[in-house]
């Protein structure tokens, strides 16, 4: 949950206007002129409040400014309060404004903000119901791959404020202990099994010769690519940045690796946040916001229960077409598929980097055919690369990364090359579309390129848009004709349907009691997923209660609304303009994603 609160605090308040500055009464005024103004005015407050953020975002290099990269965020327990007591006067900054004084956009703006602002202070209540060190994510894998993924270095001051970074990871780590100690003596303890797996991530990472560690070897890397360097000037930089990591981030580890040593001690085998203090409201809350609907677990595990029907009976048509048997059922089947060796890569360095360029020709042949459905395309490229290997044990099968705003960094698609087995052929195509175009890169990056509106609409973050659109974009690729091939449709269906599942096993974990190995056996059998991937998803829902129920809760939507716009339309319907009116107004809730809709097709049948 504190991840969720997190993010929201960030983006009601971390990004920053790049055209111009406010005349003083904007900026000091009680109640701005311009309401917008005030939005972004609040946002480069808080902003300048976290320079990780500031780092992530990439615009402030461009203009000579760099002193926030030899800082981290603070991660006290005093600045998670403070951040709760920021949203009510936001909140009450809003409030100022009634409607009528407002245009249309800034009405829309104005709904979008309180919608967190109003979750955040929902959650305040709850705000230590969390894991925030975990297998998936925390601050013993967010840090180093922070600093190896964002912190650009170009020059020595760069260098010099890595290393600064470097020597402040021991106070960052004890701001976390101490939320860790509070959320321990309210008796919210991770389940046993997490604590296991990321005891074994710490002690891996800082049991590596240091010059083997990704914190030094990136540097180094990134130091060999500064012009005119001095070498004596380079071996001095690397020196400290050694020393630095010997010290300091051996000692913050250690920190961790001690407290959670003891904490095992106390962890039970229940998995499910029904068994945590007041668990059933936190987790009715979360699967409010991820969903941004009111369904209940009840509705929402019926729901997955007939989805999983419905896609396992298209999958076994297309299994018994390509020669299959399935008479045993579906998992014999889809074992069957599984088996087959013609389905893998070579399980080698070649056969990883191939897949890599695999990845990159399947979205760079789909980036040449988007015109047909989008007018709208992001001016940010993006980039395939594999996910850190000191991490991908645990980490979900792939993921995306933003571009920065100012056009530094591409997107970025993060595969996990862990397990072979986990990347068949056949799914490759259905993984690139989600994680790339024109899925996420399309949507997040086109999102943040928006130009006349606060940038809270621009980085807003409403999962179950965000990933209800990336799960569309999969079944987009294939109605456009991009997975024609038999199997490829299956790989389709099979993501679909692991999405369905997910509905199942989220709520079966969280509302129904189900057990960690309850859950794994479900989705096992009802998917042909690789287990080495069904248990790392099992064990993510297990600590991101709700989140994984967005995916298909928002694709679902995204599809009755176009069918909606296609029945009322006829041939006035353009795919087109339908996907600017998702498009071109950010991350929304579904709610309100169903009324810019409703406005479409208003504004068409007029004209």
């Amino acid at each position: 949950m504190n991840r969720v609160v997190k993010w929201i605090g960030g983006t009601v308040g971390a990004a920053v206007v790049l055209g111009g500055s406010f005349a003083a009464h904007e900026w000091y005024a009680k109640k701005p002129f311009y309401f917008n103004n005030l939005l972004n005015r609040e946002t480069i407050k808080i902003a300048f409040e976290s320079p990780e953020t500031l780092t992530s975002l990439g615009f402030l290099e461009s203009i000579g400014i760099k002193g926030h990269n030899a800082l981290l965020d603070d991660a006290s327990v005093e600045n998670g309060h403070a951040l709760f007591q920021k949203a009510k006067k936001l909140k009450a900054a809003i409030d100022q404004y009634d409607d009528v004084e407002l245009s249309k956009d800034e009405r829309l703006s104005k709904r979008i903000t309180l919608y967190l602002l109003n979750y955040l202070n929902d959650t305040e209540p709850y705000q230590y119901h969390d894991y925030p060190v975990n297998q998936l994510f925390g601050v013993q894998n967010g840090y180093p791959s922070f600093m190896q993924g964002q912190h650009q270095i170009t020059d020595k001051q760069d260098a010099e404020n890595y290393i600064s970074r470097l020597s402040l990871v021991d106070e960052k780590f004890a701001q976390v202990l101490e939320g860790l100690k509070i959320r321990e003596e309210k008796g919210i303890i991770p389940p046993r099994f997490v604590i296991v797996r990321v005891l074994e991530e710490m002690n891996n990472f800082i049991s590596q010769p240091t010059k083997e560690n990704i914190l030094y070897s990136s540097f180094e890397e990134k130091l060999s690519k500064i012009d005119g360097l001095d070498p004596s000037e380079k071996e001095r930089l690397l020196s400290e940045a050694q020393t630095r990591i010997e010290d300091d981030v051996t000692r913050a580890y250690q920190s961790l690796i001690s407290y959670f040593t003891t904490l095992e001690e106390k962890a039970g085998t229940d998995d499910g946040f029904w068994h945590l203090p007041n668990g059933d409201k936190v987790y009715a809350n979360a699967l409010r916001f991820f969903t941004t609907t009111d369904l209940t677990a009840d509705e929402i595990h019926q729901m997955g229960l007939s989805e999983v029907d419905r896609i396992q009976n298209q999958m076994l048509e297309i299994l018994s077409s390509q020669g299959y048997d399935t008479s045993l059922g579906f998992k014999a089947a889809m074992d069957q598929l599984v088996a087959d060796p013609n389905n893998y890569y070579e399980d080698s360095k070649v056969g990883r980097a191939q897949i890599l360029a695999d990845y990159q020709a399947i979205l760079d042949e789909i980036n040449k055919g988007m015109d047909e459905a989008f007018r709208i395309r992001p001016k940010a490229g993006m980039e395939v690369v594999r996910i850190p290997e000191f991490k991908e044990k645990t980490a979900p099968g792939a993921y995306y990364e933003p571009p920065a705003i100012d056009g530094s960094r591409p997107g970025r698609f993060y595969a996990n090359l862990y397990d072979i087995k986990a990347t068949p052929k056949y799914s490759m195509r259905t993984l690139a579309y989600h994680e790339g175009i024109p899925g996420h890169h399309f949507q997040i990056a086109v999102a943040m390129e928006l130009e006349g509106m606060p940038l809270i609409r621009r980085i807003s973050p409403f999962t179950a848009y965000i990933e209800g659109w990336a799960l569309y974009a999969e079944r987009l690729a294939w109605e456009m004709g991009y997975q024609s091939n038999s199997l490829d449709n299956l790989g389709r269906l099979q993501a679909e349907l692991f999405r369905a599942v997910r509905l199942v096993v989220d709520t079966g974990i969280h509302a129904k009691r189900w057990t960690r190995e309850e859950a794994i056996d479900y989705m096992a059998n009802n998917t042909g997923m690789a287990l080495s991937d069904v248990t790392a998803e099992i064990e993510r829902y297990i600590v991101m209660p709700g989140q994984a129920t967005s995916y298909k809760v928002g694709m679902m939507k995204i599809l009755s609304l176009r069918e909606k716009a296609k029945m009322a339309l006829g041939e006035k319907f353009d795919l087109r303009d339908f996907h600017d009116v998702v498009l071109k107004n950010g991350a929304v809730p579904l709610a309100v994603l169903e009324e810019l809709v409703n406005d479409y097709i208003a504004e068409k049948q007029q004209s």
